[in-house]
């Protein structure tokens, strides 16, 4: 899953793994469990808690499951540690993108979002805003794997839709 908070790629991963009954590793959780482990918020937790997601994709692509790996994505090597993990083990890897193309309603779902990430703020719309700017546009490695954009002012079953048919393609 790719795509800036607030997009609804979290609530799209959730609803694809369990109609595809396999897991869902998400980078938030996994930073703010290192946050809450003590580890200093100026130390690159964000890169720590990808690489914990990989290192648990792994286990989990090794045990014969498919995995859906929830996070932002938003540059090229980010994107490409996916692709290389499912290069070493032999799998496919494929992006799914969410998008909002309504600002007013991508606003609204991140001021309304509420998770128990008890050491990570919620970011606010200025953030989500400069984090567009950021958002490198598909490249490397990644951007020759199958890819779906998804634009979730559609209801969730038919996002959901889209992306079994695409997996499944």
């Amino acid at each position: 899953m790719a795509g800036l908070p607030g997009s609804g790629k979290s609530t799209v991963a959730e609803q694809l793994a369990r109609a595809l009954g396999i897991p869902v590793v998400s980078v938030d959780p996994l930073e703010s469990s290192i946050l809450r482990a003590g580890i200093d918020a100026d130390q690159p937790t964000g890169l720590a808690a990808y690489l914990v997601a990989e290192t648990i994709a792994d286990a989990v692509l090794r045990s014969g499951q498919g995995v859906i790996v929830d996070a932002v994505n938003a540059v090229a090597p980010a994107r490409d540690q996916w692709v290389l993990l499912g290069e070493r083990l032999g799998v496919e890897v494929r992006f799914v993108e969410t998008v909002c193309s309504d600002l007013g309603l991508h606003r609204r779902r991140l001021e309304e979002r509420r998770r128990d990430l008890l050491h990570i703020a919620e970011p606010t719309w200025h953030a989500v805003e400069q984090s567009l700017d950021e958002y490198a546009p598909w490249s490397g490695l990644a951007e020759a794997r199958p890819r779906l954009t998804l634009d979730t002012v559609a209801p969730v079953p038919q996002l959901v839709e889209q992306a079994l048919d695409f997996l499944r393609s």
